[in-house]
Order: structure tokens, then sequence, then C-alpha cells
């Protein structure tokens, strides 16, 4: 439950106007005025116009570091803290900002849980861009997204990792919040993002974080520079609050493996935890893994992290992790050793490159919409069957009538309604472009 922090001197409570002027103006709050902020979210005090005043006053005049850590504590006790204390193994968790086509979250949970280490993952709404980790692992038979926090543990404990709903107990503050940045235009706040992030994933028991920020057209942090500012903001308050913390900025502006959709990106999944599957992918898994041990302290140099996660890649037990996580969550296991057991769309269609050339730019945000156009049904869930295959990545070169893609579909109409998006994704030209660098940046 939240604990509640006495300061030794008496605080005198300021009015919310003051606060929102004092933001306004761009002064720096005390550690108890923040306390005071989110204490009276919580308790439905503070009027929602002045929480949206507050809000758009951080987005234009930011926080220090220190109003940072201290905001993300706060939303942190907002709520549940989970102790995994009793779990001996290492405890870190990945975040990131989301992206197109990016099943690593999936290879990485029961990679780490093979190499030795918990990784406790709630699925945020902010981590996905349009089709969420959850949606993809619905797509396997009678999975079951949700767990209480005494089942997360016990899981935790016996598997090393789980895909579960964000529980409505761990930072109830950071809720509230999100909702209301949505609504005001403040999502791209860079102190407001790494204090929701570390707030949530601190909560949930992580001793150290692993972060992918993502910046591009498939991505909602379209500049880099952002992402690099962003990167450098979680992981400062991160060590500020005394945890281990890591990012990497990656691309995002080209779809990340070679399918979008449910069904088709966990049979890419599966085949990474067989350390097959698309260069690009592996390589941000095998980057990505090698952080989460290396921060772990299960292996010490860039080598032996780089060994540790290959090896249980190739040996499968990475794959056999995966499989006992899907079993512990009620999941039907035959599917991932026989992936051929998944739906598959009625109609397979090719979308024809319209003249010769090579694929200069793709806007994977456009593919993302228009795999959602083709896949959401009126039930709010997806077809599993439905999506995109065999993406042809930038600086590929293309006959016309050769296929950018392959688009698997059940209804006419709707794949007419996302043939629009998906055709205007690419952009071809007569020269070869160099292709964009995947990992942009460490920061440490």
């Amino acid at each position: 439950m939240r604990k509640k922090i006495i300061s030794a001197r008496k605080f005198i409570k300021p009015s919310f106007s003051y606060l929102v002027e004092k933001k306004r103006d761009g002064g720096e709050f005390t550690d108890e005025e923040i306390r005071y902020v989110v204490d009276s979210i919580l308790d439905e005090e503070l009027p929602e116009f002045q929480q949206a005043a507050l809000a758009m006053a951080i987005f234009f005049q930011g926080m220090s570091a220190q109003e940072t850590a201290v905001f993300a504590e706060e939303m942190m006790l907002s709520g549940e803290v989970i102790d995994l204390t009793g779990i001996a193994r290492p405890k870190i968790d990945k975040y990131s900002t989301g992206g197109v086509g990016d099943k690593t979250t999936l290879v990485l949970g029961p990679l780490a849980a093979a190499c030795g280490v918990v990784m406790p993952t709630m699925n945020g709404v902010d981590e996905e861009h349009v089709i969420s980790n959850l949606d993809k692992l619905s797509a396997i038979p009678k999975f079951n997204p949700e767990l209480d926090l005494k089942g997360f543990k016990a899981q935790l404990k016996k598997v090393g990792c789980t895909f579960i709903k964000q529980d409505e107990e761990i930072a109830p503050v950071d809720a509230m919040l999100y909702k209301l940045r949505l609504q005001t235009g403040t999502i791209p706040s860079l102190p407001l993002i790494t204090g929701s992030v570390l707030s949530r994933k601190l909560a949930e028991g992580a001793e150290g974080l692993v972060v992918d920020v993502k910046w591009g057209n498939g991505s909602f942090v379209k500049d880099v520079e952002q992402a690099k500012q962003l990167a450098r903001s979680i992981t400062r308050v991160g060590r500020s609050m005394k945890r281990r913390c890591v990012a990497l900025v990656t691309d995002m502006n080209q779809p990340l493996g070679d399918t979008v959709g449910t069904a088709l990106e966990i049979k890419e999944a599966i085949q990474l935890l067989k350390g097959e599957g698309p260069e690009d992918l592996k390589e941000l898994v095998l980057k990505l893994g090698m952080e989460i041990v290396r921060l772990a302290g299960v292996a010490g140099s860039t080598l032996s992290a780089k060994q540790t996660v290959e090896r249980h890649l190739q040996d499968g037990s990475a794959l056999e992790k995966f499989k006992e996580m899907v079993e512990a969550q009620g999941g039907d296991t035959s599917v991932i050793d026989d992936p051929d057991k998944f739906p598959t769309a009625k109609h397979i269609r090719k979308l024809p490159a319209p003249k010769r050339g090579y694929v200069h730019t793709i806007n994977a945000g456009m593919i993302a919409e228009g795999v959602q156009k083709l896949a959401l049904q009126k039930n709010g869930k997806y077809d599993p069957a439905v999506g995109v295959s065999e993406i042809k990545k930038v600086g590929t070169q293309v006959k016309q009538g050769e296929p950018l893609m392959m688009i698997h579909y059940n209804d006419e109409a709707k794949m007419e309604e996302a043939l629009e998006f998906l055709k205007s994704a690419y952009r071809l030209a007569p020269k070869r472009p160099n292709p964009p660098e995947l990992i942009v940046e460490r920061v440490a």
C-alpha cells in the first residue's frame, strides 16, 4: 500500500493556482509540493482543469532530474509496490516506446528467463504502436493476459517472465495522468514520460531497466534528438533513484522484421526464439539481450554477454521458456510446436511495385494503420489471421510489379480501405539510398 512520508517540518499547503503559476514561470517544485500534487490527484482533490494546466506548464517548462525523480517515486508509491525480494535471481525489465512489427519484448522475456534473469513485464498502453504485445499474444488460443498480483509473483518465481495487462493497483496516479495527457496534447513531455515509465516499472519490482527508445515515422517520437534526450532523461533519473538503467536509441522509420499483424508476428517471434528470423530483429534482440544480462550481472564482458544470449537462443532453452510462460497463462502450446496451426487468411495478395527502382523510404506508421484497418473487428479484437508479410526494406531493389509485401486478408471491403494506407507507405527512387542504422546511440 501507499507509504506516507512525513516531512520533519510542517508543510503549508499552497493553492493549486500557485503551483500552476510557479511551473508556468519556470520555477522548480520542492519535494513536498510534488508529493502534495500526487496525493491531490490520487484523492481527486486537484480539479482536472488545473491538472491539465499543470501538465501543459510542465510540457513547456520541463522538470529537473531531481523533480522528475521525486515525481516518479511519488507516483510509484501511489499504489502497490511489488516486493520481489523473495526471488533470488536479478530482476530486470524492458521498456519500449513502441514500434511497428516490434516483437523484441516477446522474445526477450523468455530469453532473459532462460539466462537466469527475471523479467516482470506488465504491458503499458504507451509501449505499443497500434497493435500491442497482448493483442499479438491473443492469437494463441486460450492465452490469459490477466493475472492478479499474487499470480504475477508466483509465475515470476516459477517461470521467470510474464506478459500481462498492467494491474490497476500499479501507479494509479500515472494511469490518471496518462488519460489526461492523451486529451491535452502533452504525451511527448520528456519528464512526464520519464516519471510514467519509472513509476510503473519500479512498482512492478524491477531492480534495473533496459529501455528501447524508438524514433521515426513508426513511433510517437518523430525526432532523433528528442529520442536521445528521452533516453538520457530516463537513464539519468533512473540512476538518481538508485536503479541500474541503460537505453538504446533505435530507428523506427520502417517496420522491424518481415511481418506486421498478430499471429504473423507471433510466428516470427517463434523463429527468433529458434535463433532464426530476419536480420534486423536478430540484431536488436541480441543487443537488448546483451544489455539485460550485463545489467543483471549474469555476464561481465560484452563478449560473455553476447555468447550467453546466443547460446540460449540456439540451444532451444529460450523457446522452452516461452512455451512454459504460455502454458502458465493458460495458452495452447501446440501452436508453438507447430506454427502452421495458427489461423490463416482466406486470401493473400501482393502489393505490386508501381515502377522499377529502389525502396527509398517506408512510412511504418501507415503500414500499422493499414494493418489495423484489415484486422480490427467490431468487438475491438484483432483477426489473428490478418496482416502483412515479406515486407521489402529500405535499400531493396524491385522490378515493376514485384511484391513490396504480401497482404493477408479475409474481408474485401476492409482490404480496399487498407490498400490506400499500404500503397502510400512506400516511396521508390532510381538510386539506392543508404539503409538507416538500426541502433543510433547507446546511453548508460
